[in-house]
């Protein structure tokens, strides 16, 4: 079996851990090959850490506005290395790839992640993304939430399955005994509470409503910090809404790292106060390093989070509810160790790389089994 992946990757995020997290857990008589559209260079960063890895990987050379010469290069690729199946990411991806797939005789099968409607240009291309997922052979949903979206938009239920992101458990069972030191570097006054936030500094990810809920409970708690990572195009609107609250040595704007999972362990709490998702890897990386978590019932997110047992899941954009938990966690030391602990089991039983290989190669077998068909696509019922 070769599982080709293709993604339009700009740097080593989450849906890239996702792709080589399942290209690693695979067996050995599956091979995988992971191909990037160059994206201005972008591509290096996550191509780098497949080969580390010993993961074949192709940085493609066509790339937007010449579609029609990539959707030859990617099919002319899926011929040369005798593909099984093509995995999309992304809508663009989706689009070229699928009649590519179609070229090379091959199932085409788009990964939805989640759409974000940060601008009205991505709103348009997930427009497009809604219609066009209709003509893969199949799409696999990050979560249930993430695959009725995906049936709202007109693709039938029995072409959807929902196969969930997963953690790199061992990347959590020996915690950096330095991490705890990086993160306290960042406050002048290291705090003896840390509370830890990751994501792309943008709308639909809710710092702007994390903020005002933080600055509730620093008045409350005097020995926390919040150390928010990420980059986007928010970061001086929020960076002007600390300095105009006398706040940026309590919440520190740390910017994008690539090792966030080597300090995930040396936060005592996580918090994500997005307004949408599909499953986010943020959360699951978070209860394998036995984080409590507090975070927005936002996509997926409840699917991963147990309300009291995990952490806690609160309403979408409400500052207060978010602050309340965040202060009721910080305030209870063996709830939080507690709700770790919780988590990793939860991580454990539910949500590894090795459950999500199996599933994947389920699917694929029956794809195989099937056959591809031309499938028909129209507008009727994109909204």
């Amino acid at each position: 079996m070769v599982v080709v992946h293709l993604t339009a990757s700009q740097f080593y995020g989450g849906p890239e851990r996702q792709i080589l997290g399942l290209a690693l857990a695979l067996p050995p008589e599956c091979r995988t090959v992971i191909a990037s559209f160059p994206e201005g260079g972008g591509c290096r960063a996550f191509l780098h850490e497949g080969t580390r890895h010993g993961i074949e990987t192709v940085a493609l050379v066509h790339d937007t506005p010449r579609l029609w010469r990539a959707v030859g290069e990617i099919a002319d690729l899926l011929q040369r290395v005798k593909a099984t199946v093509l995995l999309c990411h992304g809508y663009k991806a989706n689009l070229l790839g699928r009649p590519a797939a179609r070229r090379a005789g091959v199932p085409a099968v788009a990964v939805s992640r989640g759409w974000t409607g940060e601008s009205p240009r991505v709103r348009l291309y997930e427009t497009i993304d809604r219609w066009h997922l209709r003509c893969m052979d199949h799409v696999v949903c990050v979560s249930h939430a993430q695959a009725r979206k995906v049936q709202h938009g007109g693709t039938p239920p029995e072409r959807t399955t929902v196969i969930h992101n997963a953690a790199r458990l061992e990347r959590f069972s020996a915690p950096d005994p330095h991490g705890r030191a990086v993160l306290q570097n960042y406050f002048r006054q290291p705090p003896r509470l840390i509370v830890g936030a990751a994501g792309r500094l943008s709308p639909e990810k809710g710092f702007q409503v994390l903020l005002p809920a933080a600055a509730k409970v620093l008045r409350e708690h005097t020995n926390v910090g919040f150390v928010v990572f990420g980059e986007g195009p928010l970061r001086q609107q929020l960076t002007d809404w600390l300095a105009q609250h006398g706040l940026q040595e309590r919440i520190v704007l740390a910017g994008f790292r690539s090792d966030l999972d080597r300090l995930m362990p040396s936060f005592d709490l996580l918090v994500l106060p997005s307004y949408t998702e599909g499953l986010p890897n943020v959360v699951l990386e978070a209860m394998a390093a036995r984080l409590p978590v507090v975070a927005t019932a936002a996509g997926g997110t409840p699917e991963l989070v147990e309300e009291g047992v995990t952490g806690h899941v609160t309403p979408v954009g409400d500052s207060e509810a978010l602050a309340a938990r965040i202060g009721a966690v910080l305030a209870d030391e063996a709830s939080r160790r507690s709700m770790g602990n919780r988590g990793r089991e939860r991580v454990e039983a539910h949500f590894s790389f090795a459950s999500q290989s199996r599933q994947y190669l389920a699917l694929i077998e029956q794809l195989v089994e099937a056959g591809t068909e031309k499938r028909p696509c129209t507008l009727e019922g994109v909204n």
